[in-house]
């Protein structure tokens, strides 16, 4: 049966809901931020689509059009908005009251209307700017939204009409239309989008925008932020876009002459101060290109009376600072700010320490190249043809090994005995992993320490029955491994026997009918509890535990993984050092120096986390067995990854340092 609705006009204040409505129970359609777009909408333009109501004692209840009449209660709410009041009437349409397909019709105008099309609206928005007269301001008003958004939305409607065209034939995806607004001109987009479709072949999104960066910097690019004020001096032409960071410096030759230009400052303003022979610029640092390079290294020296009084200065004032920087209080813009300090007291006390020999510095000097963003400068180069041949390879400054020495790694006291806990932690995890061999350890310790009078064969463990007490700076901030492992051995206990209500000895029979599998995990957990924090064992002084380690914990990073809890409280002349000599990684390394802390700590909770793709066999194996020295169980190899294949000579990482 076909209905018809008498058009009429109601009083906003006479509007009510409708118990049919399909989206009463829903309260959160009409929740505010949920309204903002359509009240902003009605605000401007009025109510486009009359509400369908019924008559209800007196008033009349809503079947569609619940999300309007929010909009409206919200309008009339709202003081700064004219026009809204209870008594402003608003077109309807009125359902008889002998209707029996209520709900019907309230399901029906929800679920029946087709959501716009993505380039329609695209398109929307370019039409009310170019035919209608409207700004990104107004339309933005008339929606209730950004204008960012609205330029966003802009950018893809003034695509090319080609582009849009074979996107709305599925010629080629949504996402492949959009990247075309990476660049702002449609001839360029037009250009490209002919070139790329010549073969017929499926056109991906990335591979638009490989294409446009050959037409262009964006300004967003952090080449393009770099040069824009000497481009734009030099009355190289801009490619406008709605959104100022998606506009192109359209001029690439004068872009990349701009570039070498800064480069080359920066690398003569190094070598000026450094006292270098030449300096040199280059976009791209090529590793392979430069592998014929030599290296100089600076040597130790001993400061001045003046230098030796700052360096005491910086060393008290580090001090302070890592205290400070151990409260677990201290919020992330201060912590940011004090590892910033730190790295330039360290680069400065360093500065005091070491030099470069005359010879060194009269045949080396400075390449400086793009790197991540930032100008980074590389030092000590020594050109093919100056190199010093002495036992195959060139020498650096006073000191052969250069800083390699003086960046020792060292773990200081705090950090050693918190690294003591963690071992204790991995080692009790290992424990309840391998409950009959700890069950069998517990008893012989017992045994043994009784018919021996009270002469302990280990002091890994004490039987009793107190849980060991460990203290850790930062428990809330290392690794969860091995308390994850050792929850999900409790949560496998069967403490069926273990009832408060129960009498000791009625817990004590029922502990006995346990099997003795499920005895030995208990055991194994308490003991686990027990384990006292130490280090490495030695093999003489203690071969029990030396041994045990080795069968039941091989490798402790099964139980334990490095992470910025860890590598925050390195310097960062250790990690760079750990990077480039212990997990093949020099050339890494080298490009982290220029680097804040900050920055190659989050590097190395990555690397840890999830080993990179792109590392070798032996890097990969490096990265997955390395941990601090004193942590490592002796049943493992330490993984020598030195035969990784890596572009530079390993002492660059001193120089990275």
């Amino acid at each position: 049966m076909t209905h018809t609705f008498k058009p009429t006009t109601v009083a906003i204040g006479d509007l009510v809901a409708h118990p049919a409505n399909v989206r009463t129970n829903s309260p959160e359609t009409y929740a505010s931020e949920n309204i903002a777009n359509l009240k902003a909408s009605i605000a401007v333009l009025g109510l486009l689509q009359p509400l369908l109501v019924q008559k209800i004692d007196g008033k009349y209840g809503l079947l569609a059009g619940g999300r309007r009449h929010a909009a409206l209660i919200e309008l009339v709410a709202d003081k700064t908005v004219k026009g809204f009041t209870n008594r402003t009437k608003i077109d309807c349409r009125l359902v008889p009251d002998d209707c029996d397909v209520t709900t019907a019709l309230s399901l029906a105008e929800n679920i029946t209307q087709a959501p716009m099309n993505a380039i329609d609206e695209f398109e929307a928005f370019a039409r009310m700017m170019e035919v209608d007269g409207q700004t990104p301001e107004t339309i933005a008003k008339t929606f209730g939204t950004t204008v960012a958004a609205v330029k966003g939305r802009l950018r893809y409607g003034l695509i090319h009409p080609d582009i849009r065209a074979a996107a709305r034939a599925k010629s080629i995806t949504l996402d492949t239309m959009k990247a075309f607004a990476d660049h702002p001109s449609q001839e360029v987009q037009r250009e490209v989008f002919e070139a790329l479709t010549k073969e017929d072949s499926y056109l991906q999104a990335y591979t638009v925008r490989n294409a446009l960066k050959s037409r262009g910097v964006q300004v967003s690019d952090d080449i393009g932020a770099f040069v824009r004020k000497d481009y734009e001096a030099r009355g190289g032409g801009i490619a406008a876009d709605l959104l100022d960071e998606h506009s192109v410096l359209e001029d690439s030759e004068l872009v990349e002459t701009i570039l070498l230009e800064k480069l080359a400052a920066a690398a003569e303003e190094t070598r000026a101060k450094m006292g270098f022979a030449w300096a040199d610029a280059v976009i791209r640092y090529d590793y392979s290109a430069m592998a014929d390079y030599g290296r100089v290294y600076p040597g130790p020296v001993e400061p001045d009376e003046e230098g030796q009084k700052r360096l005491d200065e910086i060393t008290a004032v580090l001090e302070t600072l890592e205290r400070e920087m151990e409260n677990e209080e201290l919020e992330d813009e201060a912590y940011n700010d004090l590892y910033e300090r730190v790295d330039e007291l360290e680069a400065e006390a360093r500065d005091l320490q070491e030099a470069y020999g005359a010879e060194d510095l009269a045949r080396s000097g400075v390449i400086a190249s793009w790197s991540n963003g930032q100008v980074t400068c590389h030092v000590g180069l020594v050109r093919p043809e100056d190199k010093v041949e002495s036992s195959g390879k060139v020498t650096g400054g006073p000191s052969e090994k250069g800083t390699a020495e003086s960046d020792e790694i060292t773990y200081p006291a705090s950090l050693t005995e918190d690294l003591k806990t963690e071992r204790a932690m991995a080692l009790g995890a290992a424990m309840t992993m391998h409950p009959e061999a700890t069950l069998d350890l517990t008893l012989f310790k017992l045994v043994t320490d009784v018919l021996t009078s009270g002469m302990g064969v280990t002091q890994a463990i004490k039987v009793d029955a107190r849980q060991e007490y460990r203290t850790h700076a930062k428990m809330d901030e290392i690794d969860g491994t091995s308390l994850e492992q050792a929850a999900e051995a409790h949560d496998a206990l069967d403490l069926s026997w273990a009832d408060d209500a129960k009498s000791p000895a009625d817990q004590f029979a029922l502990f006995r009918a346990l099997d003795a599998g499920e005895k030995a995990k208990l055991v194994a957990y308490a003991t686990a509890a027990t384990t006292q924090s130490c280090f490495a064992r030695d093999r003489q002084r203690d071969s029990l535990m030396f041994d045990f380690e080795v069968e039941i914990m091989p490798d402790i990073r099964a139980h334990w993984t490095p992470n910025a809890a860890l590598f925050n409280r390195f310097k960062k002349a250790w990690l760079l050092k750990i990077l480039g000599e212990e997990l093949g990684l020099a050339q890494e390394a080298v490009t982290l120096a220029s680097s804040t802390k900050k920055q190659v700590v989050e590097f190395c909770d990555k690397l840890f986390s999830e080993p990179f793709a792109t590392l070798t066999e032996a890097q990969r194996a490096a990265v997955a067995a390395w941990c601090p020295p004193m942590m490592q169980t002796a049943g493992v190899e330490p993984v020598d990854a030195s035969e990784a294949e890596t572009p530079e000579d390993e002492a660059d990482v001193a120089e990275a340092a």
